[in-house]
């Protein structure tokens, strides 16, 4: 029997173990899975708290419907009819801009406009920064083959203003990270893909918008929105993945602490791997799939490979936290009338975003009361995470008093820290996964997954995890033949990473 060892429970190692051990039940081979999460609990930053009525997202709250994996996948478990969509009656965004909050204009696509009337009614925008805007629509396509910077990006289709006030807090914040740092490519290569197919990056959204409401109307009748989660919570997810795997199959409360390689005695040419945990217990696998953050997966391997660790290390991190707040409806007199706002760094606010939750999902609170959630840290501010608990939450309230002019008492408050869980997609990233890659053809059977390298969303995470999970059955099959036949391999197999960017 061959063993697949996944190390973290969060999202990326539950799909990876789910999907893992399902093609396993199908092919009917001999392979044993098991899954190791250090915590007391599976899900990794998904944690959903119900507490008075309240459902309190501790991490993320939603997942992108145009990537279609975590839809897919919340179908496979059941959970079609517990989608939840977001109240599109309520779905303006504003902007902070000046020291007060503007409506961003109907119609933008993240930072491109599509509707020409709102865009042109803005008060967000200057007259000459909706005219430098406007110049997307006769720009040449970019020659070079140089990598960009978000910031770059922008300025050179949209113009400076745009970067400042709509581009970095909406796209940067969703990364948590800096524009000019950050690699257009790897961050959202969406964007390069209009530009190559469309030349502007405007006329290229409004064909992707013809195609995306046509594809809508020949939809059998189910709405999507934008942004969808569940009924009870993003919980709901994780637990059916839990729920799915052999109980067996599941170490809770065990750290692993290293890795070490074997040879095996029968075939010196395989590779066996032998994970020692905290308590003193050791597994051996035949593979090992590391869902974990990259500086815990860069401890791992220290003992067995110094360069890959630190090429590991060189996908860097920041920490981030959020702060629900709960409020009495009678006592809130801002109108509420959309899905939140974000802060451009020019305002030098201490919060990046927040989200008025129980305006953007239904069920989020009781009828009378309402939910807010503040977002803190990230590169720009990642020190205020340094502060206890009770400065930062009294931290937003203020935020939220000369922002929204919201002056009463919360009667809940929950925050939820996020240490180094938040990998920076920086210039160079594609080089590192490759370099990443490159090494990785050492070690057959070790594979990495998870957010630090293909995507941060919950739908690219549960995508990697399953791509993942088929190229280490892949790989486990053969062993299995070489195996069966009785004799070894000439040579390490050499079973790529999926992922070749691409």
């Amino acid at each position: 029997m061959k063993r697949a060892v996944i190390i973290g429970g969060g999202i990326s190692g539950l799909s990876a173990a789910y999907y893992l051990t399902r093609e396993v039940a199908r092919s009917e081979v001999d392979i044993e899975v098991t899954l190791i999460e250090k915590g007391k609990r599976f899900g990794g930053c998904i944690v959903t708290e119900k507490v008075d009525g309240f459902i309190i997202e501790g991490g993320p709250d939603c997942f992108l419907s145009e990537k279609p994996w975590a839809i897919q996948l919340c179908e496979d478990l059941g959970l079609g009819d517990r989608l939840l969509c977001t109240n599109e009656e309520n779905r303006k965004v504003f902007i902070l801009s000046r020291g007060r909050l503007h409506e961003l204009p109907e119609g933008f696509m993240l930072m491109i406009p599509t509707s020409f009337t709102s865009f042109l009614k803005s008060s967000l925008i200057s007259l000459p920064g909706k005219l430098r805007m406007a110049m997307d629509l006769f720009l040449p396509r970019k020659r070079s083959g140089e990598e960009e910077s978000l910031a770059q990006f922008v300025r050179r289709r949209l113009g400076n203003e745009a970067l400042e006030k709509i581009a970095e807090p909406l796209v940067a914040g969703i990364h948590a990270g800096t524009p000019e740092t950050m690699s257009i490519s790897s961050t959202f290569p969406r964007f390069i893909q209009l530009e190559e197919e469309y030349r502007s990056l405007i006329l290229g959204m409004l064909a992707r918008k013809r195609m995306a409401r046509e594809f809508a109307q020949r939809r059998s009748g189910t709405k999507r929105t934008m942004f969808m989660t569940l009924l009870d919570g993003m919980m709901e997810l994780t637990d059916a993945l839990e729920a799915r795997l052999d109980k067996r199959s599941l170490l809770s409360n065990k750290r692993v602490t290293r890795i070490n390689r074997l040879r095996d005695t029968d075939f010196p040419h395989n590779l066996t791997y032998e994970i020692h945990m905290e308590s003193g217990e050791a597994l051996m696998a035949d593979c090992v799939i590391m869902a974990t953050p990259v500086y815990v997966s860069a401890e791992l391997l220290q003992d067995m490979d110094g360069t890959l660790s630190e090429v590991l290390l060189s996908i860097p991190s920041v920490s981030t936290a959020t702060v629900s707040l709960a409020y009495r409806g009678a006592e809130i007199h801002h109108p509420l009338d959309g899905f939140g706002f974000v802060v451009p760094r020019a305002e030098k606010r201490k919060i990046m975003a927040s989200t008025w939750t129980s305006v953007k999902f239904s069920h989020r609170s009781p009828p009378d009361s309402i939910l807010l959630r503040g977002f803190v840290g990230g590169a720009q501010n990642e020190d205020l995470l340094e502060m206890d608990d009770e400065v930062i939450i009294d931290m937003v309230r203020k935020e939220l008093i000369d922002i929204m002019g919201i002056t009463a008492d919360p009667i809940l408050t929950r925050i939820y820290r996020w240490d180094k869980s938040m990998p920076q997609y920086r210039l160079g990233h594609a080089e590192r996964l490759s370099n990443l890659e490159e090494r990785l053809l050492r070690y057959p059977g070790i594979y990495l997954t998870g957010c630090a390298y293909r995507g941060i969303g919950i739908s690219d995470c549960i995508h990697d995890g399953k791509l993942t999970a088929e190229s280490a059955l892949k790989f486990l099959r053969s062993l299995e033949k070489e195996y069966k036949k009785g004799e070894g391999t000439s040579s390490p197999i050499k079973a790529k990473p999926y992922g070749k960017l691409r």
